[in-house]
């Protein structure tokens, strides 16, 4: 079933409240200080049985000048209204405004209510239709029908019920297959309930039991009930208004402009990248600087805005800019935001979020201008081309781009395949890269490794935590295993222990410096398993440190050295018949003590100890007590 819910609009004491008491029986000023004034200061919430069985909810919203920005706050969730106007006063200035405010919202549909006909003659009448058929003039309600009521009479009800029901079909329900929002704009304490928040849900579904996250201070919660027209039901969708009864969290820990989600797929901004657009009527250029009140949802913060474009933007114009605000909130692509005057409590313009987590490095982006626009009117092709483009070598987790773009997950599925097979992007598992980017990635690998043979020509290659961080610190590990298994299946680099190489690069010796190498491979080989420390091995040759500790390098990455320990190495021939000695060992016996073993060796204490642990290291024994088994047996036996 289609959901749908519609919002009052108008000049204060035009009537609304009393004409939503006369279509639904709910009186929806709940305040004592509301009954004393007899004005609406606060959202009211209501519901309509229309007489083909369908309901579509209501809120009424406050018409005085010094309440719109509860106005805002109601006005967000909604998809069509009412706009009423009385027949004794006319159009009114908050008559205008709640107008321009529903246009800057992209409300597009609705009826216009001629209020309080039993106070005026049909000549007075037909004069306060004319007035309102001028003033509509290039508005979404131009061609809207007029219903002409008393709310206190209940004159023409009937019809402008029959009207609600005609718009209520020709409005599109909302997309309950997208990620679930609510903003709040209710919150109270039930007895032995606890913590109820209530909001238009604007998106997805929410089920009975699901936690939930509130933002943007990201409290968690359970959904312990949820309410739709004051109904109890196992879970809500998109278009409804609802209450929902919250476990594990306080009435304190919420207010109204928070914002109910899935946790996870929203995450709290003070920055965005918006379109703003000025109102026709307003008295000044909007500057770079300015302060206004930033309504988005039922949130209210204020900001800066700094334009993008050189400049002002005129009244009734519009340009892109960086909205600053001064304490986060969520916010999603393309929602709509209202600005309000901070110095005159009036409403200047409004917009529609492109980028709610813009980085630093785009807004100062030569093709900023041109980026938005793609954001702003670009298919979703492009849409999402840009945005995984941005990221840059880091890469875009794919279930990112819903709350991104306002596509569902499904409809991301199904993109994604037609952007890969066009070599626009690169899928890898949950992340997505730019071909681009991918591209710009490899060959800054190879330019690395590249540079680091020419500086390191003895080094086999460079380590690879060194090459991933020379990307970049954003780059993630999946992003950088996908390109080096890439460039090695390419058969470009190789990946060793010792580090990553270009394939073609090959250590070229001097004579000089192979007559060294040799040299050393020669005393280790002559020293058998009482070889000399690095110390002492500087000691006998005359060459440099570094030569020497470049050509045991080189021997080790050759396999002809062991290192068993810092600074000491072994040969590996000797090595290796010590362990073909250990192996026979303990096929006749069950353990090795360090005596033993050091009668095995035949040598001092100074290698024998180094020698056992490197054993060990190496998984061949292990130590039980003072005494070392044979792992493999220890594991058999296990």
């Amino acid at each position: 079933m289609k959901q749908i819910v519609i919002g009052t609009a108008g000049h204060i004491d035009h009537g609304k409240t009393l004409l939503i008491k006369a279509l639904t029986g709910v009186d929806t000023d709940r305040l004592k200080e509301e009954k004393r004034r007899g004005i609406t200061i606060e959202l009211g919430f209501a519901y309509l049985s229309l007489p083909g069985g369908d309901r579509v909810g209501i809120v009424d919203v406050p018409g005085h000048e010094r309440f719109v920005k509860n106005m805002v706050a109601g006005a967000g969730g909604i998809d069509c209204i009412l706009l009423v106007i009385a027949a004794d006063e006319g159009v009114m200035p908050q008559t205008k405004e709640h107008l321009d405010i529903c246009n800057l919202l992209g409300v597009n549909r609705g009826l216009v209510v001629l209020n309080k006909i039993d106070l005026v003659d049909g000549e007075l009448r037909a004069l306060a239709e004319e007035e309102i058929r001028d003033f509509l003039q290039g508005s979404f309600l131009a061609d809207s029908p007029i219903i002409p009521v008393s709310s206190v009479t209940e004159e023409g009800i009937p019809e402008l019920i029959a009207e609600i029901e005609k718009l209520a079909k020709d409005t599109p329900g909302r997309d309950s297959s997208g990620l679930f929002r609510l903003p709040i704009d209710r919150i109270f304490t039930m007895k032995g309930f606890g913590t109820v928040v209530t909001g238009t849900l604007i998106s997805g579904q929410l089920n009975k039991g699901d936690t939930v996250e509130i933002l943007p201070d990201k409290h968690k919660a359970r959904v312990r009930g949820i309410q739709v027209h004051n109904q109890e039901v196992a879970s809500a969708s998109a278009g409804q208004r609802t209450a929902i009864n919250l476990q594990a969290v306080e009435r304190s820990q919420i207010e109204r402009g928070d914002l109910l989600a899935h946790p996870g797929h929203y995450e709290p901004t003070s920055r965005m990248l918006a379109h703003l657009q000025l109102l026709p009527g307003t008295a000044r250029p909007l500057r770079s600087r300015a302060r206004f009140t930033f309504h988005l949802g039922t949130a209210r913060v204020l900001g800066r805005t700094a334009l993008l474009s050189p400049g002002e933007i005129q009244p009734g114009k519009g340009g892109f800019a960086v909205i600053y605000l001064e304490r986060p909130i969520a916010a999603a692509y393309k929602d709509r935001f209202i600005l309000r005057s901070f110095a005159y409590a009036q409403t200047i313009g409004g917009g529609e979020v492109l980028d709610p987590h813009p980085q630093k490095a785009s807004i100062r982006s030569a093709e900023i201008l041109k980026e938005l626009e793609i954001l702003r009117s670009g298919s979703t092709d492009e849409i999402v081309e840009l945005l995984v483009d941005r990221t840059g070598y880091e890469g875009l987790p794919q279930d990112s781009l819903p709350a991104r773009t306002n596509l569902t997950p499904r409809e991301i599925a199904d993109l994604i395949p037609g952007l890969t097979s066009r070599g626009k992007i690169i899928q890898l598992d949950s992340f997505l890269i730019h071909q681009k980017r991918y591209q710009e990635a490899q060959e800054r690998i190879r330019e690395n490794l590249q540079d680091y043979h020419q500086k390191f020509p003895l080094r086999s290659g460079m380590p690879r935590e060194e090459l991933k961080s020379r990307l970049g610190p954003q780059i993630k590990e999946k992003v950088f295993s996908h390109l080096l298994q890439k460039l090695i299946d390419n058969q470009e680099v190789t990946l060793k222990e010792e580090g990553v190489s270009l394939a073609e690069h090959r250590i070229e010796l001097s004579e000089e410096k192979k007559r060294l190498k040799d040299e050393i491979e020669k005393i280790y080989r002559e020293g058998q398993l009482e070889p000399p420390t690095l110390k002492e091995l500087e000691g006998i040759l005359s060459a440099q440190k570094k030569e020497i500790r470049e050509a045991i390098s080189i021997l080790f990455r050759e396999g002809l050295l062991i290192k068993v320990k810092d600074e000491l190495y072994f040969h590996a021939k000797p090595y290796q018949e010590l362990e073909e000695r250990l192996r026979d060992f303990f096929s006749k016996n069950k353990e090795i003590s360090p005596q033993e073993f050091k009668d095995l060796t035949r040598t001092s204490r100074k290698y024998t100890i180094p020698l056992l642990e490197y054993f060990d290291a190496q998984k061949i024994t292990i130590r039980v007590g003072d005494k070392r088994q044979l792992r493999e047996k220890v594991a058999s036996k296990s």
